[in-house]
């Protein structure tokens, strides 16, 4: 999905560039001339590893608009989110319109959905496709929107709905023990480190052995701003050959 096409529109991407600064912390986007903090009214946090919300727009109790950031030096890239909701009351059903997306298609046109965890529930569960929409919105300068309709049951907890479950931390540890084994043919070099003093690592499969067996069919994963996007392995070249990839069977770039 990663390489698929991006909407242009300078205008939107220069606009965001201004506004989307940072992440939103602990947000509350009430009734205009409202001082008084109900339940229902939702506190939206992206303020931590993998986060991704730089502005709510409250429409009512039952709908907000989100506008995600841009990828770093790139405003024309929007593609993922990630952020927590609390303050809710029980039974309460929001519909979220992330309204800034780049995409001119994506997969959640074929049935991919958002997942969701909670504080209660901390495992990752998708959420129903048939209450994923995306399309195209006259209101917000033809952008593409995604629409996710969500229902809150309980009141004490909060909510994560997220484009993906993999962060920077989750990755690492999955490597740690990786490179503490006795693999010959994985490498693991780190190569830099990102602006939250994160490192910045290549992973390198190069046995020819791997060509015969079923981990020929692993992709590239790459992170961009702590955030995981996939890659096909035609995209892994060696040095001897551009054409061929037979020696440098899978590569995780981590950025």
């Amino acid at each position: 999905e990663c390489c698929e096409t991006m909407a242009t529109g300078p205008s939107l991407e220069q606009s965001l560039e201004e506004e989307l600064v940072g992440n939103v912390y602990n947000y509350t986007s009430q009734v205009s001339g409202s001082t008084l903090l109900k339940k229902g009214n939702l506190i939206f946090d992206a303020s931590f590893e993998c986060g991704n919300l730089g502005k709510v727009d409250y429409i009512s109790d039952y709908e907000y608009d989100l506008f995600i950031r841009p990828d770093t030096y790139n405003p024309r890239y929007r593609v993922w989110f990630n952020f927590t909701v609390h303050n809710v009351r029980e039974e309460q059903r929001v519909i979220f319109n992330i309204v800034n997306f780049s995409k001119t298609k994506s997969l959640y046109r074929d049935g991919m959905s958002p997942v969701v965890k909670s504080t209660s529930r901390p495992q990752w569960e998708r959420i129903p496709s048939k209450n994923v929409f995306y399309y195209k919105c006259p209101n917000h300068q033809k952008s593409y929107v995604l629409s996710f309709a969500f229902a809150f049951d309980r009141e004490e907890d909060t909510y994560q709905p997220s484009m993906s479950r993999f962060t920077h931390s989750s990755r690492t540890a999955t490597l740690t023990p990786i490179q503490g084994s006795n693999i010959t043919w994985l490498s693991r070099t780190n190569v830099d480190w990102t602006s939250t003093k994160e490192s910045s690592s290549v992973i390198a499969c190069n046995s020819e052995e791997l060509m015969f067996s079923p981990l020929h069919h692993l992709t590239t994963w790459s992170q961009q701003r702590q955030h995981f996007v996939w890659c096909s392995l035609q995209h892994v070249c060696t040095q001897e050959s551009p054409q061929h990839h037979s020696s440098a069977r899978v590569c995780w770039i981590s950025y």
